[in-house]
């Protein structure tokens, strides 16, 4: 590395910055809560109070550096704004042109999906795989490919957008304005809808969870309708890519189960009869997002 690196994970509820040295050593990091309620502009100001921050850890100011930032959505390469952003505030917004101007520095955006993927595989769990699908499972769901080394985004820029492929034309009606998307079924908000939905009270993912593990009767039913929801969704994406190992980051990607439970469903619905594909938890954690946009800065 020839230059210091900024690296911004803009999330739904929080927005996390570092810098990394010439050697990929973490500087300094800060991470502040995402003021989504108060808007766009709220958000921006954020992250360029961050960036600020940041660049004053730089020991020799004149330095050359990058910044990079992985974002809940994706930037339209023909219009400049972000698109298909579970944090809906930025959509139609020209976020990059807009950072930029604020803080006189070019800045790279990707899909945060995409910012995990390319972390887990350079220094985390898929280290060593040349095709690697990263899932996230948190409050949404999502998924970046790792090709050879690199992040492939495809045509449109939208490829590991695995969260937006409906599996129940009849299901929940999803943000995106499809019905039955993976999301819907398969991530933190996704399950809590499920559960309040069947029986008119409210509970967390976690509430949900310890249910099942102590034999509640109707977490169980949640919980086993969400392992086969996984394994459906998963199997049906190794089947069509069949790549090297999947990697699972994540709020939900914490729970023990899916990787006896939960794989025990992708062998289900995979169209194999003997599957090797590794299916690993991630080990940056919730880091891995801000590791990865640091290493993809301008």
């Amino acid at each position: 590395m020839s230059e210091w690196k900024i690296g911004i994970d803009l999330g739904g509820t929080k927005t996390e910055c570092i810098l990394l040295d010439h050697n990929g050593k973490e500087i300094w990091r800060k991470r502040l809560p995402t003021p989504r309620e108060k808007g766009y502009e709220a958000i921006l100001d954020n992250i360029a109070a961050l960036i600020s921050e940041t660049k004053e850890n730089i020991p020799e100011q004149s330095q050359s550096y990058t910044v990079g930032m992985g974002i809940p959505g994706i930037i339209d390469e023909r219009s400049g704004l972000v698109m298909n952003a579970n944090t809906t505030v930025l959509i139609g917004n020209p976020l990059r042109k807009d950072l930029e101007k604020i803080i006189s520095h070019p800045v790279r955006i990707e899909n945060d999906a995409n910012c995990f993927a390319l972390a887990e595989c350079k220094s985390g769990a898929a280290t060593g795989y040349r095709t690697v699908f990263g899932v996230i499972m948190g409050t949404g769901c999502g998924g970046g490919l790792f090709i050879n080394g690199k992040i492939h985004e495809g045509f449109h820029g939208i490829a590991g957008e695995w969260g937006h492929f409906s599996i129940d034309p009849d299901g929940t009606q999803c943000w995106c304005g499809n019905k039955g998307c993976i999301e819907t079924k398969i991530s933190g908000s996704g399950v809590e809808k499920a559960f309040e939905s069947r029986f008119g009270i409210k509970k967390s993912m976690d509430e949900i969870i310890s249910g099942y593990r102590e034999g509640e009767k109707n977490s169980t039913e949640i919980i086993l309708q969400f392992y086969d929801d996984f394994g459906r969704a998963l199997g049906g994406l190794i089947s069509i890519l069949d790549p090297e190992a999947v990697v699972i980051g994540g709020g939900l990607s914490n729970i023990d189960e899916l990787y006896s439970e939960g794989i025990e469903k992708v062998k289900k619905y995979v169209f194999h009869k003997d599957l090797q594909t590794p299916i690993l938890k991630n080990k940056l954690g919730d880091s891995a997002g801000v590791f990865g946009a640091a290493w993809i800065g301008i």
